[in-house]
C-alpha cells in the first residue's frame, strides 16, 4: 500500500462542533488537502494535537499599527480624554494625539511595527488590516514603514495596509493629495473618518473622496466612523448608503460606530437595513473606550460584527498584544456575552467574523482552505477564552512558525531586518 505524502499532518486534534472525536489534519502546498480520522498519510512534518482544539488562525481588523507603542513619548492626555465618560472630548483626544506625528519616521516606525507583528505571529494572528496615519504631519511616513513591514512578514503575517485620512481630508489641506500618493505606493485599503469634519457637507465630502480614490484602485475601504458619545452624528449611515450608491457591497467596513449606543431604537432599526443592504461590517473594540456599538443587537439583525485590538501602547489604549483571544475575553465581560452560545460567536468574532469583513478568500477550516491554522492547549472554547495564552503551535501558509524566531522580534532584541530570514522561514513564498 503506497501511502500520499503530504507537507504537514495535525495528528489527534478535536474540532469546533464536533466534540470529542479526534481528527487529522493533512496539508499540501500551502492548503488544507483533507481532514479525517487516522488519515493513513506521510508527513513531512507532524504536529500532534493530544486532544487541544485546532482552529483556523486569528484575524485582527483594526490596528493602528504606526502608533504601536508610542505612548511613552507623549503625556497621557489624550488618553484621558478619549476615556471621558461619555466620550465627549473624543475630537479633543484625536488633537491631542497628534502631536507624536511631528517626529515621525519610518525607520522608528517600522521597528515598533515589526515587534506588534512578531506578537501577532506568536499569538496566532495571522491576518490584520494595519492603518498608516496619512496627513500633513504624519506625510507618507506610517504607509512606508507599514509597506516594508508587510513585505518582510509575507508568507507568515498577512499585512492591509491602510492609507488612513486621520486628522480628516477637507479640514487638513494637502491630504487629498497625499493619499493618493499613498494608494500608489502600494496601500491596501482605503480609509477614512469622517465624523470629525467640521460640517455634515465635508463630511459627504471626505466619503466621496474616499469611494472615489478606492474604485481608482479597485480597492476596499475601511473607515472610523462616529467615533463620540454624540447621537447626532450619523456618517455611518452616509457611508453605507454611499456604498449602495456606488454598488460597493461587501467592501466597506466600518470601525467604532460608538455613538450608535445613544441611537433611538427606531433610527437603529432602519440603519440596520441600510447595513445589510450595503454588506457592511461593522468592528467593534469594546475596550478602548468607555462607549460602543450595540454589537448583540447588530448580530441579532443579521450584520456581521468583529473585533478588533485597534491599538498597542499609544494615547488611546495603554495596553494590547495582538492577542485576538485576549480581545475576545475582555469583550466577554463588556459586552456581557458570557452564555456558551455567546462565547462560541465570541470566537466567531475573531476568526471567520473579520475574516469575512477583510474579504479574505478561502479563510476556515475546510478542505481547500489557506492552511493558516492553530492549535490551541485546550480542548475546548470557553477554556481557550478562559486562559487566552498563544497557541501550542502556529501554522501559517502551511508551515510552522518559528516561534523563537518571532520571540525575538516581538523582544525587540532581533533588528535584523527580516526582508530575507521570514520569508525564508516561510518557504520563500
Amino acid at each position: 500500500m503506497v501511502l500520499d505524502m503530504v507537507d504537514l499532518c495535525i495528528r489527534n486534534g478535536r474540532l469546533r462542533h464536533k466534540g470529542d472525536e479526534l481528527f487529522d489534519i493533512a496539508v499540501t502546498d500551502g492548503r488544507i488537502a483533507n481532514i479525517g480520522k487516522s488519515l493513513g498519510v506521510l508527513a513531512q512534518d507532524e504536529i500532534y494535537a493530544e486532544g487541544s482544539l485546532v482552529t483556523e488562525s486569528f484575524a485582527n481588523p483594526h490596528l493602528h499599527l504606526c502608533k504601536v507603542w508610542t505612548l511613552p513619548m507623549m503625556s497621557e492626555s489624550a488618553l484621558a480624554a478619549y476615556h471621558g465618560a461619555d466620550m465627549g472630548k473624543a475630537l479633543a483626544a484625536i488633537d491631542l494625539a497628534s502631536s507624536v506625528k511631528a517626529s515621525y519616521d519610518a525607520s522608528w516606525i517600522a521597528r515598533n511595527a515589526r515587534r506588534a507583528v512578531a506578537l501577532a505571529a506568536l499569538h496566532g494572528n495571522l491576518h490584520i488590516r494595519a492603518f498608516a496615519d496619512v496627513d500633513s504631519k504624519a506625510r507618507l511616513e506610517g504607509v512606508k514603514a507599514l509597506i516594508a513591514v508587510r513585505e518582510e512578514f509575507r508568507g507568515i503575517v498577512d499585512l492591509q495596509v491602510v492609507a488612513f485620512a486621520q486628522d480628516g481630508i477637507i479640514k487638513d489641506p494637502g491630504t487629498e493629495r497625499l493619499m493618493q500618493d499613498a494608494m500608489a505606493l502600494g496601500a491596501d485599503v482605503v480609509g477614512g473618518i469622517p465624523w470629525i469634519e467640521f460640517t455634515d457637507a465635508d463630511a459627504r465630502k471626505h466619503i466621496e473622496f474616499c469611494f472615489d480614490l478606492a474604485r481608482a484602485h479597485d480597492a476596499d475601504i475601511s473607515m472610523l466612523l462616529d467615533d463620540a458619545g454624540d447621537a447626532s452624528l450619523r456618517t455611518l449611515e452616509m457611508m453605507a448608503t454611499e456604498t449602495i450608491r456606488r454598488d460597493w457591497n461587501g467592501r466597506a467596513l466600518a470601525h467604532h460606530c460608538r455613538a450608535m449606543a445613544l441611537y433611538a431604537e427606531p433610527y437603529f432599526q432602519r440603519l440596520s437595513g441600510t447595513l445589510r443592504r450595503a454588506e457592511v461590517s461593522v468592528v467593534s473594540d469594546p475596550h478602548t473606550g468607555p462607549l460602543h456599538a450595540r454589537v448583540k443587537d447588530l448580530l441579532g439583525e443579521g450584520i456581521n460584527v468583529c473585533l478588533g485590538q485597534d491599538d498597542i501602547s499609544d494615547a488611546y489604549y495603554p495596553f494590547g498584544r495582538n492577542n485576538m483571544l485576549e480581545v475576545a475575553f475582555l469583550a466577554s465581560h463588556m459586552l456581557w456575552m458570557t452564555g456558551r452560545e455567546d462565547i462560541e460567536r465570541l470566537y466567531d468574532m475573531v476568526t471567520v467574523s473579520p475574516a469575512k469583513a477583510m474579504n479574505i478568500s478561502d479563510f476556515g477550516l475546510s478542505v481547500g482552505d489557506h492552511a493558516n491554522l492553530v492549535v490551541l492547549g485546550q480542548p475546548d472554547i470557553i477554556e481557550t477564552l478562559r486562559f487566552h495564552a498563544p497557541p501550542r503551535e502556529v501554522i501559517g501558509q502551511g508551515r510552522r512558525v518559528d516561534r523563537s524566531r518571532m520571540q525575538a522580534l516581538a523582544s525587540g532584541v532581533d533588528e535584523i531586518p527580516a526582508s530575507a530570514s521570514c520569508r525564508a522561514e516561510a518557504g520563500g513564498r
